[in-house]
């Protein structure tokens, strides 16, 4: 297992926080769920506009199918033992005045971030995921025209890496990361 390793210091919780898919299929109540939504809403946004909206399905309920469907074959390999799915959109235009919303989902994946991290101080797996239908979710959940759908999240709480398939445990530790000089760049490109 290779070490994490921050160029500058930087707090714990953000190193730490990785995407794990191994989960135990335990149901979570809406009490242990909520404060990551929570924890999403108090996310930056221009003119506090706030575009992100999350649509989830706890496991074993009636809507559960309606999201777990809309996986691709190998994330509903691991994603089947998640407590809850989610599908997170944004809302493209500003609803003051209608007019287009740039950073919709910029400020989307600033709430995304939220939520991962809250989920990963609780001690539950959040795994973001593109691996899915993204036209048939909009058609399937009914997301209005005026949103875009961005992304899917797993949650459950951790089990161990052998709950996984053989081939899936082989990844199923924290990732490195790019080198910092490869992304951040002083006066351009």
């Amino acid at each position: 297992m290779s070490e994490r390793k921050t160029k500058y210091p930087i707090h714990p919780m953000i190193l730490n926080r990785w995407s794990p898919r191994a989960m135990t299929g335990e149901a979570m109540t809406n009490e242990e769920l909520f404060p990551l939504f929570e924890a999403a809403r108090w996310a930056p946004s221009s003119y506090n506009a706030q575009p992100w909206r999350f649509i989830y399905a706890h496991r074993e309920t009636e809507h559960w199918n309606a999201l777990f469907n809309l996986l691709i074959e190998f994330n509903q390999s691991w994603a089947k033992d998640a407590s809850v799915l989610v599908v997170v959109i944004s809302r493209l235009a500003f609803e003051k005045n209608n007019k287009p919303a740039p950073t919709h989902s910029f400020d989307t994946g600033a709430a995304w971030e939220n939520l991962a991290l809250q989920g990963s101080i609780s001690g539950f797996v959040v795994h973001g995921m593109q691996g899915f239908d993204y036209e048939r979710s909009k058609k399937d959940l009914k997301i209005p025209d005026e949103y875009q759908v961005e992304a899917m999240v797993a949650i459950g709480k951790k089990a161990s890496k052998e709950s996984l398939p053989a081939e899936l445990q082989l990844k199923e530790e924290p990732s490195l990361r790019k080198e910092f000089e490869e992304i951040v760049m002083e006066g351009h490109f």
